[in-house]
């Protein structure tokens, strides 16, 4: 039998905006499933055969983090075990819209549509909100570090701020308020695909960092990841 290809853009808008805020899915979790995915369904495959070694070879990681996901992802439901033997594992990968959690989320914001009725704006879960692609939501992350740098802690002004991924996109870095940051055009350029506490140490290697200030650095990115650091949304 002969499956019919999904609409890969529609799949992975559900990815960006469905599946990874609805499951909290880490940068890992994140690679694994799309990889996975990528080689499945996505090719009109139901089923794919992999290896914990071919799947940690391809997207460059070790096989502990990469067995990790996978039993992540089985507890979520975006993958479904058919077979595990020596010789690798048997999985049916599925769709964003085939995971049980995302349809319960569909169903809810009906009924939240059904309670409020037309014209009525519900409110904005801000886990899945894109704040790169809104020049509103682009200012309240700016407002969030008060004009001020959030690497080297700078005062700047708005001919020099932009919008910096502390987990790159290229490392498939999300447009969270928990990913992205207010820089200087300075550190957004010197910072580029390096890991973000690398960074920081450099600037603290060329005393554009305190010790103290290292430290609060340090504490920042993990109430930043942790959530903490909200942006006001209007």
């Amino acid at each position: 039998m002969k499956y019919k290809k999904p609409n890969a853009e529609l799949v992975w808008k559900q990815l960006e905006d469905l599946i990874v805020p609805r499951l909290r899915l880490s940068v890992i979790e994140r690679t694994v499933y799309s990889h996975l995915l990528r080689h499945s369904r996505l090719e009109g495959k139901p089923r794919l055969h992999f290896s914990l070694m071919w799947l940690a070879r391809n997207i460059r990681l070790s096989t502990g983090p990469v067995r990790k996901a996978v039993r992540r992802l089985v507890a979520h439901g975006a993958l479904r075990l058919v077979q595990r033997n020596k010789r690798g594992h048997v999985a049916e990968v599925r769709l964003p819209g085939e995971i049980r959690p995302v349809r319960r989320n569909r169903t809810e914001s009906r009924a939240v549509d059904e309670k409020t009725g037309p014209g009525v704006r519900a409110a904005v879960n801000i886990e899945q909100v894109d704040f790169l692609h809104s020049l509103p939501r682009r200012k309240a992350i700016h407002a969030r570090e008060r004009g001020h740098c959030f690497y080297c802690m700078r005062r700047t002004t708005p001919m020099v701020q932009c919008l910096d991924h502390v987990v790159p996109q290229a490392r498939l870095g999300r447009n969270s308020y928990r990913n992205l940051v207010s820089s200087c055009m300075e550190c957004n350029s010197q910072k580029g695909e390096k890991p973000v506490t690398d960074f920081l140490r450099r600037l603290y290697r060329d005393r554009r960092l305190t010790t103290a200030e290292l430290a609060t650095r340090l504490r920042a990115l993990d109430d930043l990841a942790a959530g903490k650091l909200r942006p006001r949304l209007t």
